[in-house]
């Protein structure tokens, strides 16, 4: 849920939205509802649901979102994996999957794994989230969420980007959380938050007329796009999108004018020195994700953990997801804000 210092919580803290997966055919009408593409129990509940839909993966998203609807009840003593929504967090994970969370090195395993997740849901048990944005492509999932939390008395809610890389049989094998752990502490800890990376970025002047939205990105593209972030080349990212708005950490609203969305670029390169390569792509009917993962250096650190993933709608949406933490404070920092988060 929420990746801090070991020890402050008990526990490096595992993804706030999470999902359980188990083969299409070990579910009621799993197999047949997946081979039809359809999965309609899940296109139900989320917002939207695009892409090329396997059994694999309609497996993954119907536990996913069971694992959501579960109450917690009494959260687990750290490191009981017996605790039934533990078992049904574990359920995601093949025996030696990885879980990388923002900010720090991958988790390997069901034992590190599971321990995590107790964690979790000691510091949050009433943690529910919705699916929105979802983009199946055969084994990678894009699965977009807005996750709603209770910490210290304050109701958290946010985006979060839970990427997976499946097995034949729906399990995770490789998983990797996109989510800006500052939303956690703005308002819970205020007098121990730093200020925020986007603190004043806001819209100048008119916004240009909406005009047709992006081409919808296509995958030769993606060298082209790497390129760009790894260049820090604010035009070439802008001229790509258009009159797009910009979505992200730190913006209660789209940015619509090229002077916001060039100022909240600015910003980030200024502080962030990224090294990125390509991850996953999924590409639906009219959303595209991309992911970039890699390495951050900044004033608070050196070589740390970091990605972005990108979502691309052929509505004029852009959107970014990434951990804004590690940009604002260094490891001691954010481990004594975990610590102050699990004080009563």
């Amino acid at each position: 849920m929420f990746a801090g210092r070991r020890g402050v919580v008990g526990v490096v803290v595992a993804a706030v939205v999470v999902g359980v997966a188990t083969s299409a055919a070990a579910l009621p009408g799993g197999g047949e509802a997946a081979a039809g593409g359809d999965c309609p129990e899940v296109r139900a509940k989320v917002e939207r649901l695009e892409g090329r839909i396997t059994p694999n993966a309609c497996a993954f998203m119907r536990r996913q979102i069971a694992f959501g609807e579960l109450p917690t009840g009494v959260p687990p003593a750290v490191g009981d994996l017996s605790h039934p929504r533990v078992k049904a967090y574990l359920d995601i994970f093949d025996e030696e999957a990885t879980l990388w969370e923002a900010g720090s090195a991958p988790q390997r395993g069901h034992t590190v794994i599971g321990t995590s997740i107790t964690g979790s849901l000691r510091l949050a048990p009433g943690l529910r989230y919705r699916g929105t944005d979802v983009v199946a492509d055969g084994g990678v999932m894009m699965f977009g969420q807005w996750n709603e939390v209770t910490l210290k008395g304050h109701k958290v809610a946010y985006p979060q980007i839970a990427r997976n890389v499946l097995g034949d049989d729906g399990k995770t094998l490789q998983a990797r959380r996109y989510y800006d752990r500052y939303a956690l502490f703005r308002d819970t800890v205020p007098e121990l938050a730093p200020e925020g990376l986007f603190n004043g970025i806001a819209d100048a002047g008119r916004a240009p007329s909406r005009g047709p939205a992006p081409e919808r990105l296509r995958a030769a593209e993606i060298p082209d796009r790497l390129a760009a972030w790894n260049g820090e080349d604010v035009d070439a990212l802008l001229a790509r999108m258009g009159n797009a708005r910009l979505s992200g950490p730190g913006l209660d609203v789209p940015l619509a004018t090229n002077a916001g969305k060039r100022a909240y670029l600015q910003r980030f390169f200024d502080t962030a020195d990224v090294r990125f390569k390509a991850g996953q792509a999924a590409f639906g009917r009219t959303t595209t994700y991309v992911e970039w993962h890699g390495t951050v250096s900044g004033p608070k650190g050196k070589d740390i953990p970091f990605g972005i993933v990108e979502r691309l709608g052929t509505g004029g949406e852009w959107e970014l997801y990434f951990d804004t933490l590690p940009l604002v404070a260094n490891q001691v920092e954010i481990g004594a804000l975990f610590q102050k988060l699990a004080q009563p």
